[in-house]
């Protein structure tokens, strides 16, 4: 309700409004949500740095040439730190939308760190120097980044795949808040229609081995409800045993995989007799606006 009524608010208001709150969860959080953990792939190494209350940032490195990439760095503190303790040069942020919890820290983060170059999809976003489309190209290092527009959580919403030059290596996707392991964000700026081209057009046609990281721990909450659609969902079920088990011990539940998610995300298996069947639909995109709009409303 709150998060509905602060979008409906003229964009600065919002904004202001948005700021404050969630400098209010900084203040009052004594304790990270989760532990950092890393992850190292044949050409790149990924750092999670937990945020706020359930927010996720992203330091990415080229192990080749040890420049990096932050995904939506709200906080630029844990960022700097991240920087300094993995001795990395960091060139560039990558931001997936504009809400505070995503971009607030960019402004900071610049006068911290000069000359980087700030991505983003939209001019909304603080210290943006280089806007970016769907297929833009750019480089970190010697890895690959692709722009992915997703527009539908807010109208300029970037994923961003990043690859290595060896056809072999591990694929990578940021997806902030389109995609989260076992759901999807809230259609704030857009439709069923923008979601479904999203979620099965253009994030469900990259490799099934991707490494999905998204921006926010929203996982049992998502899959208790994806176990509500599909209570036989025996993947569903395994899948909510491994990440009680990962939560218990304060880790994160990130990444999954492409592969994973169209096993037991609902709003991946919009074509699924068994998720249709559910909302009594036929049509995958009223599908997917039906089982959003439970999923706004589901108490569990």
């Amino acid at each position: 309700m709150l998060a509905r009524f602060v979008n409906s608010l003229p964009f600065g208001l919002s904004q202001r409004i948005t700021k404050y709150y969630f400098q209010a969860l900084v203040w009052n959080q004594r304790t990270t949500h989760s532990s950092p953990e890393f992850f190292e792939y044949q050409n790149m190494n990924v750092k999670i740095l937990p945020a706020l209350k359930d927010n996720y940032m992203y330091l990415i490195v080229d192990k080749a040439t040890k420049e990096a990439a932050i995904v939506d760095p709200v906080e630029p503190k844990t960022v700097l730190k991240a920087v300094q303790d993995e001795c990395v040069n960091l060139t560039t942020v990558l931001t997936t939308h504009h809400h505070w919890d995503h971009a607030g820290g960019n402004e900071d983060l610049v006068k911290m760190i000069p000359n980087l170059k700030v991505y983003g999809g939209e001019d909304r976003i603080g210290a943006l120097t280089d806007k970016v489309q769907h297929n833009t190209k750019l480089q970190v290092g010697n890895l690959n980044v692709q722009c992915l527009f997703t527009p539908c959580h807010t109208s300029g919403h970037i994923c961003y795949l990043v690859t290595a030059p060896e056809e072999d290596s591990d694929p990578v996707v940021f997806t902030g808040d389109t995609l989260f392991l076992g759901g999807c964000g809230r259609f704030f700026e857009g439709t069923a229609e923008e979601m479904h081209k999203a979620l099965i057009d253009i994030l469900g046609n990259l490799p099934d081995n991707t490494k999905v990281f998204c921006g926010h721990e929203y996982t049992l909450q998502n899959l208790k409800f994806a176990s509500h659609v599909e209570p036989d969902n025996e993947h569903v079920k395994n899948k909510i045993s491994w990440s009680q088990k990962k939560r218990q011990s304060g880790m994160p539940t990130v990444p999954s995989t492409i592969i994973e998610e169209k096993l037991y995300n609902p709003f991946m298996r919009v074509t699924e007799p068994s998720v249709m069947k559910y909302v009594n639909k036929t049509d995958p995109i009223e599908t997917m606006k039906a089982i959003r709009l439970e999923k706004d409303n589901f108490k569990g």
